[in-house]
């Protein structure tokens, strides 16, 4: 595995990652999505994976996969982006306001 396929293992925070790969990111953007963007990372890797031979390539094309992760965020919601399988689920699914209302006053009555 390339040295920094193996420090990228090691991150836990989203921010060590921008900062790995000196990625400029939204602050706001990445507070609020940050789990959508590095699982959305997770899944351009995956889908395009990087020639791990070179390391400055394999740098180079994270670091483009992660600011196109982070562009999505940007630009969209994580519920149109649909990264998590609750989002896939809830396709076209919608519940009437009134009934959110309805159970709420039924769940007070048997409180």
């Amino acid at each position: 595995m390339s040295d920094l396929l193996n420090e990228m293992a090691r991150l836990s925070a989203a921010e060590e990652f921008f900062a790995l790969l000196d990625v400029p990111y939204d602050p706001q953007a990445l507070h609020v999505h940050r789990l959508h963007i590095l699982k959305r990372f997770q899944q351009y890797l995956a889908a395009t994976p990087p020639d791990a031979t070179d390391e400055a390539a394999l740098r180079d094309a994270c670091r483009a996969l992660l600011t196109r992760a982070h562009d999505d965020f940007v630009r969209s919601t994580a519920a149109q982006e649909k990264v998590f399988k609750v989002f896939q689920d809830q396709e076209g699914k919608s519940v009437p306001l009134a009934a959110l209302r309805d159970a709420l006053h039924s769940q007070r009555k048997r409180a």
